[in-house]
């Protein structure tokens, strides 16, 4: 077993190094096993203190233009002279990809766990997501934008006081090439103390 997985790190490196966003996505999306799958994987992000500071609501199919209303809604109480162009933008949102996944920070109180880091690990909730749906042969994208931390928003998906939207993660089929990688050079970001 260690022998096989030792082949394969080479392997979940290069997957690691190359995965992109995905800013078009089409149909199929992962079905409601796959979702299931793509949570597993989310399960097991960084959770100092087993808080499990996250949670997940899916919106696909129909959900997404109710969903999309919803967004409307809430831009035009934050911005009432929002024009036509910007409202239908809003509108059709949730419409760029057949699956719509909001990741959610749930926030405890702890003595040894603050709220950001219970925040990163929703977060790595949501990499988490975006890495399994690749590997199912899917791609995505993490969206916020005001609608994250729209009160409104919060309250139509039925989030708590002591919840936060971290991601909207756009998944389906790639329906364009990848985008090309820039070369980034580790050791512009990595330095030693």
């Amino acid at each position: 077993m260690l022998l096989g997985l030792l082949n394969t790190m080479p392997d979940i490196l290069q997957f690691l190094q190359s995965r992109n966003s995905a800013p078009r996505l089409t149909d199929p999306a992962p079905d409601a096993d796959q979702t299931a799958e793509l949570v597993c994987a989310a399960l097991r992000a960084p959770d100092h203190a087993w808080l499990r500071p996250w949670r997940f609501i899916s919106i696909r199919g129909e959900r997404r233009e109710d969903f999309g209303e919803v967004l409307e809604r809430c831009l035009l109480s934050r911005d009432p002279t929002a024009d036509s162009s910007v409202r239908e933008r809003a509108r059709a949102a949730p419409l760029r990809a057949p699956l719509l996944m909001v990741v959610v920070a749930t926030l405890r109180e702890h003595p040894k766990v603050p709220f950001a880091e219970q925040r990163l690990s929703a977060g790595c909730a949501a990499h988490a997501i975006l890495l399994a749906a690749e590997s199912l042969g899917y791609a995505g994208i993490w969206r916020t934008g005001d609608a994250a931390s729209d009160p409104s928003v919060r309250g139509a998906l039925g989030l708590e006081t002591h919840e936060e939207v971290v991601a909207f993660l756009y998944l389906g089929t790639r329906d364009s090439n990848p985008k090309n990688l820039p070369a980034l050079d580790p050791d512009d970001f990595l330095s030693s103390w």
